[in-house]
């Protein structure tokens, strides 16, 4: 019988190396709870799987045919989970100093939190920030016009990433992301799963909107901390990846805000990419011949203005095959 407490969900593609430091973290740094590791690996070619089975053969692992996507790997671990609570983790996170044990200690002390997120601290131990606003058209206007980045320490015009706050006290907020978020069971058996419509990115977003809309709290403890690589498998995809996040903002809002917020997004939208399209013209230019990164980026910025515009047909679109992350 499973009587774990917590079940971790990794999911993976192409992150062998930094899939392999992360189990090894999480098995030694969780003396405390009883729990069970779930690998979803979707469709990786890096040898990640036979890594899996050959160094870690406890693990419990679910071996995709193809890439089905963050939100949808998830619910098939979910599916299986037997702890009490689920844990989601990236595969490119390390566990520092007990931060699952003392994250699971601070959910038991808060029964009000369907969800709780810790510190996430970037490879050189700084503060990476991973609480948000939920989006809205407002959020999408000043992050279009570079308003968050010239006064980050605003609470008004930093407020969609908080880029105001240091995070190191306790607090509820809207959004957490899922690099690490630790849920109740319960709080999944009241919402449901997440949504597969959003193939990566947006779907904590949904999720922990719907956990609000049920009642149930997100909190962030400063107590329990770990490191975030960032960026492993989307960098791979970047173009894609840039396009995936803006409609996946977009496809929140059509779903929670209505159709003039949707509207408006899709206009606020289009000006982020309108604006930034003659510096990614420029820098490609000036590459003379060399920077076909650079000329991706220009396509990408072209095609989101595009799309944005005449209002993403297709919301539900998977950017998954050819390439980067927003800059």
């Amino acid at each position: 019988m499973n009587s774990a407490v917590v079940s971790i969900l990794v999911v993976s593609w192409n992150t062998r190396e930094v899939l392999r430091d992360c189990l090894r973290t999480v098995h030694e740094q969780t003396r405390q709870t009883a729990f069970e590791v779930i690998v979803v690996d979707n469709a990786s070619t890096d040898g990640s799987v036979e890594m899996i089975r050959t160094e870690f053969p406890q693990v419990r692992l679910l071996a995709n045919a193809s890439n089905r996507g963050f939100a949808a790997a998830n619910n098939q671990g979910i599916k299986v989970a037997q702890g009490r609570y689920v844990l989601l983790l990236n595969s490119d996170t390390l566990v520092l100093d007990g931060a699952i044990d003392k994250t699971i200690a601070f959910a038991e002390a808060h029964a009000e939190a369907a969800a709780v997120a810790c510190r996430v601290l970037n490879p050189d131990r700084t503060w990476q920030p991973t609480c948000f606003m939920f989006p809205s058209a407002l959020n999408l206007l000043i992050g279009a016009l570079y308003l968050n980045k010239v006064f980050p320490r605003s609470r008004f015009w930093g407020r969609e990433r908080m880029t105001w706050w240091d995070g190191l006290d306790t607090r509820e907020v809207d959004v957490v992301t899922g690099c690490f978020i630790l849920v109740r069971r319960e709080a999944i058996e009241q919402v449901g799963v997440l949504d597969e419509s959003y193939f990566m990115y947006g779907e904590e977003a949904d999720w922990c909107y719907r956990f609000h809309q049920a009642g149930g709290k997100v909190l962030f403890t400063p107590g329990a901390q770990i490191v975030h690589l960032g960026g492993v498998s989307s960098a791979q995809r970047k173009g894609p990846m840039c396009l995936q996040l803006r409609a996946s903002l977009l496809l929140f809002l059509r779903k929670h805000r209505g159709r003039a917020s949707y509207s408006a997004g899709c206009a606020f939208v289009s000006l982020f990419f309108l604006l930034r399209l003659p510096l990614w013209l420029a820098t490609a230019a000036a590459a003379r011949g060399a920077g076909a990164e650079n000329w991706e980026m220009v396509r990408t910025y072209a095609a989101g203005f595009w799309r944005a515009l005449y209002g993403w047909k297709a919301l539900r679109v998977r950017e998954q095959a050819k390439a980067p992350a927003c800059p």
